[in-house]
C-alpha cells in the first residue's frame, strides 16, 4: 500500500492577510576597538577589528583572552567617554556598554560616534563577588522610643548598632534579625556609633558630650564615660588596625570646636586638637601620612579642613577652599579601614600580627594606584577632591622622599552641580567612584580619581540624607526625607529598586553583604534583603 502524504499545511492568515515574511537580520558593521585601562589609560592590547554587535559578555571574554597578565578571568565594566562637544550640562559624560557597542554607542541619541571612528573602550575591573540588590523588607524591628539617628554594621556584618534620641544605643543580631542588647548610659541623644575594626569594642557619642565604650558580646560598658567635651559629640573614628592592631585609639570631634584622642586602654585623653574656631563636624583617621603612621582629617563649620599628625597632634595642613560650613568628609580608604582584616572570603585572623598583615594588604591595595584621597562636602553646594598623600604604599617610606613627592595642597578638582547643601559623600569600596547626596533631592556620581562628573541619579522627591555603597562597588543605596530608600546601579546610573516602607523621614542607612538596614523618624529599624 502506498504511503499517504499528509495534506499541505494551511497558511496562517491574520484577519485575512497572509503572514508577513520574516525580515533578515541587518548586517552588523565592523569597527576598530581599542581597550584601555580605566586606572592609567594604558592600552590593554593592540586595537582589534570586530563586529559592532558583539555582546558585553563577549567583550569581557575577549579582554580576558587578550590581557594575559591575569590567570583567573576578571569581570569588567566597559564605558566610552563622550566627546566634550557632545555632552549637555547635567547629562551623563560617558556611555556604559550594557548590551553591545551597536545598541549602546552607535544608537546613542548624541550621534557622537560613527562606524569609521576608533572606539576607545575604558575597562574597569569589578569585584569577583556580586552583591544581590535588596528587594523586600525582611524585618521591621521596634525597640527605640525616639527617632533613630545613626546605624552601623559591625566589620564582620554579624551585628548592627543603632543610636537614638531615647538616649540608648541598641545592638541587633543580624543572623536572627532580633534585638541583642540595649546600651544605656548616655544622658542625651546618641548621635554617632562607631565599631572598632576588630569588632572588640563599640564607641558611642552623645548629645551629653560623653563618649562611651561598650563590649558588643555582653552589651556591658567598658569602664565609665570618657568626659572632656563641653558640647555634644559630632563624630567618632578609630585608629586603623594596620597601624595599631592590639589597642587602637579613638578620636572624637565635638560642637565645642575640639577633637580629642583617647586611649582605649588607659581611658585617658592623650591630646586635644584645638585649632578650629567653630564646631568640628567630622573626624576621619586615615592610614596615610608621610611616615605611614596615620593622620587625622577634621572638617569644621569654620569653613576649613585640617590635617593633623596622629602621633602628637601637630597641625600639618589647613585647606581653606570652601565658602561655607564643611559638613561631610570621605576617604577612598574608608571601607578598607572600617572592615580591617575582614573581607568577602570570611576568614578570621588568629593573631594581632596576622590582623595587621591582612589589614595592611587591603589598605595598600586601595592606595597603590592613587594614594589616599579625600573628598570634602559643604553647605556652599560644592565638594572638593584632595590628594595630599599621592600614590605609595603604607610601609614606612623615607620622609624626605615622600615630602619630595609632596601632595597637592590645592584641590585636584572642584565638584559642582548640586543646587543645595551637600548632606553626605561616600567613596565606593574600591575607591574608583564617589557619590554625593544633597538637599536638592539628587545623588551625583563622580570619578573617584579625577573628580569628573559621571551622572545624576534622580528619583527622590525630598532631601537625600545618607548614602551607602555595596561591598562590590556596583550598587548605591540612598536614604531620603521622602521616607523611601532607593538602590541605584552604579554602572548604568539607573534606579534598580525602590524600597518604600518607612512611614517618615529616613535618617540613616548602611549596606553589608546583601543586607541593607535603615532607621529614621518612625523609630523602627528595617532590614531589607533579596
Amino acid at each position: 500500500m502506498a504511503t499517504l502524504l499528509p495534506p499541505p499545511k494551511r497558511q496562517k492568515v491574520y484577519h485575512g492577510v497572509p503572514e508577513p515574511e520574516v525580515e533578515p537580520p541587518k548586517p552588523s558593521p565592523n569597527i576598530v576597538v581599542q581597550f584601555v585601562s580605566e586606572d592609567d589609560g594604558q592600552p590593554l592590547a593592540p586595537a582589534v577589528n570586530l563586529p559592532a554587535n558583539v555582546s558585553r559578555e563577549g567583550l569581557e571574554v575577549l579582554v580576558n583572552k587578550l590581557n594575559t597578565k591575569d590567570d583567573e578571568p576578571v569581570p569588567f565594566a566597559f564605558h566610552i567617554e563622550l566627546p566634550a562637544d557632545a555632552t549637555t550640562p547635567g547629562a551623563p559624560t560617558r556611555i556604559a556598554i550594557s548590551k553591545s557597542i551597536e545598541e549602546d554607542v552607535l544608537s546613542h541619541p548624541s550621534l557622537a560616534f560613527t562606524q569609521e571612528d576608533t572606539f576607545i573602550i575604558r575597562c574597569s575591573p569589578q569585584a569577583v563577588f556580586k552583591v544581590r540588590p535588596a528587594t523586600r523588607c525582611s524585618s521591621t524591628l521596634s525597640g527605640h522610643s525616639s527617632p533613630i539617628l545613626c546605624a552601623s554594621f559591625s566589620p564582620t556584618g554579624n551585628l548592627l548598632a543603632t543610636g537614638s534620641g531615647d538616649c540608648n544605643a541598641r545592638l541587633w543580631d543580624l543572623f536572627t534579625e532580633t534585638p541583642s542588647h540595649t546600651l544605656s548610659g548616655h544622658k542625651g541623644w546618641v548621635l554617632c556609633v562607631e565599631w572598632e575594626a576588630m569588632e572588640r569594642k563599640l564607641a558611642t557619642g552623645g548629645h551629653d558630650g560623653q563618649v562611651r565604650l561598650w563590649d558588643p558580646k555582653t552589651g556591658k560598658p567598658i569602664g565609665d564615660a570618657l568626659k572632656g567635651h563641653s558640647k555634644w559629640v559630632t563624630s567618632l573614628s578609630w585608629e586603623p588596625v594596620h597601624i595599631n592592631p592590639s589597642a587602637p585609639r579613638l578620636a572624637s570631634s565635638s560642637k565645642d570646636g575640639t577633637v580629642r584622642v583617647w586611649s582605649a586602654l588607659t581611658r585617658r585623653c592623650e591630646y586635644t586638637l584645638g585649632g578650629h574656631t567653630a564646631s568640628v563636624n567630622v573626624v576621619r583617621w586615615g592610614g596615610g601620612g608621610l611616615d605611614g603612621k596615620g593622620v587625622l582629617y577634621t572638617a569644621s563649620s569654620d569653613r576649613t579642613v585640617r590635617v593633623w599628625d596622629a602621633n602628637g597632634g601637630k597641625l600639618l595642613h589647613t585647606l581653606k577652599d570652601h565658602a561655607h560650613w564643611v559638613t561631610t568628609l570621605a576617604l577612598n580608604t574608608d571601607f578598607a579601614l572600617r572592615t580591617g582584616p575582614f573581607d568577602h572570603t570570611g576568614k578570621k585572623p588568629t593573631s594581632d600580627s596576622e590582623v595587621q598583615a591582612l589589614a595592611l594588604a587591603r589598605y595598600n591595595n586601595i592606595v597603590s594606584a592613587n594614594g589616599e584621597t579625600l573628598i570634602s562636602g559643604s553647605d556652599d553646594h560644592t565638594l572638593f577632591l584632595w590628594s595630599l598623600y599621592p600614590s605609595r604604599t603604607a610601609s614606612a617610606a623615607p620622609a624626605a622622599e615622600a615630602a619630595e613627592r609632596g601632595g597637592k595642597l590645592k584641590p585636584v578638582a572642584r565638584l559642582t552641580g548640586h543646587q543645595r547643601q551637600v548632606a553626605h559623600v561616600a567613596f565606593s569600596p574600591d575607591g574608583r567612584w564617589a557619590a554625593s547626596a544633597a538637599w536638592d533631592s539628587s545623588v551625583r556620581v563622580w570619578d573617584g580619581r579625577t573628580g569628573k562628573f559621571v551622572a545624576t541619579l534622580r528619583g527622590h522627591v525630598g532631601a537625600v540624607y545618607r548614602l551607602a555603597w555595596s561591598a562590590d562597588s556596583r550598587l548605591i543605596v540612598s536614604a531620603s526625607k521622602d521616607s523611601t530608600l532607593k538602590i541605584w546601579d552604579a554602572k548604568t546610573c539607573k534606579l534598580k529598586t525602590d524600597l518604600p516602607g518607612h512611614t517618615d523621614e529616613v535618617y540613616c542607612v548602611d549596606f553589608v553583604a546583601d543586607k541593607v538596614v535603615s532607621g529614621g523618624r518612625d523609630r523602627t529599624v528595617k532590614i531589607w534583603k533579596n
